[in-house]
């Protein structure tokens, strides 16, 4: 116990928490997109196997930590380079990221209440459909995680705490940012576009991963999606005050 809380120990766990949120952003805005598409009294019981899912899949994992830093080696050659585990993983689910991502676009364009209204005419089916769909990228993101952790922490129980903190984290903040990208159309269409953006970024990480690594391609595209979500913040904060200068004059208009 008491080699758990070491100065070294806290700090490796503090940092695993925080890689674990940050790296999760894009797993909290599509769980959030795509739980919308249930009915609202669906949304806590998904949201509840999404946290305990991602829970498990990423113990097992960590259990599998000799296994996992094996699937870095490539298991076949094609035209002189190699493929492993991870990268086929990583190309499945940038694949997979893509066309849902591309689908809930074109649902978002097409008009989601009619969407919605057919969804609660299948509401079983929606959610094992679903649930299905954030635990295969719920996997996908667990993947890289983990093996970007090997070299944070040294000890497995330390690994396990972090990723239960952060879990729970993601999940007390996961329907305050759900219903704030539903309550703004801007915000989701923005929150899409860097779901796309991340899924080019896992198959270019599958294909060539270590020239993705130099290239640095992940800070680039959040620092981008950082930038434009605070600029749509100060877009609605613009809007907001305007439309509050506005209403007075026409009550004014109104009363003369």
């Amino acid at each position: 116990m008491e080699q758990f809380l070491t100065a070294e120990s806290l700090i490796s766990l503090l940092t695993l928490v925080l890689m674990e949120i940050i790296l999760g952003i894009d797993n909290v805005i599509f769980v959030s997109i795509v739980l919308n598409r249930l009915p609202a009294d669906k949304r806590p019981a998904a949201r509840r196997v999404w946290m305990f899912a991602g829970m498990a899949i990423r113990i097992v994992l960590l259990l599998c930590i000799g296994y996992i830093v094996k699937a870095v080696h490539p298991l076949f050659t094609i035209g002189g380079h190699g493929f492993s585990l991870r990268d086929l993983i990583m190309l499945g689910g940038g694949l997979f990221l893509l066309i849902k991502t591309t689908l809930e676009i074109h649902h978002k364009l097409e008009g989601e209440e009619n969407a919605q209204e057919q969804g609660s005419k299948k509401a079983a089916a929606s959610f094992l459909n679903i649930v299905g769909q954030i635990i295969i990228i719920d996997t996908v993101f667990s993947f890289d995680s983990i093996i970007t952790a090997v070299g944070l922490a040294r000890q497995i129980p330390i690994m396990i705490i972090a990723v239960i903190i952060a879990m729970i984290i993601m999940f007390l903040f996961a329907p305050r940012i759900s219903d704030f990208i539903h309550k703004h159309p801007t915000l989701k269409m923005l929150a899409l576009s860097f779901l796309v953006m991340v899924g080019a970024i896992l198959i270019i990480e599958g294909w060539n991963a270590e020239q993705a690594h130099e290239m640095h391609l992940k800070n680039y595209v959040y620092f981008a999606m950082a930038f434009s979500f605070g600029v749509e913040l100060l877009n609605m904060r613009a809007s907001k005050s305007h439309k509050s200068q506005i209403a007075p004059k026409e009550e004014e208009s109104k009363r003369a």
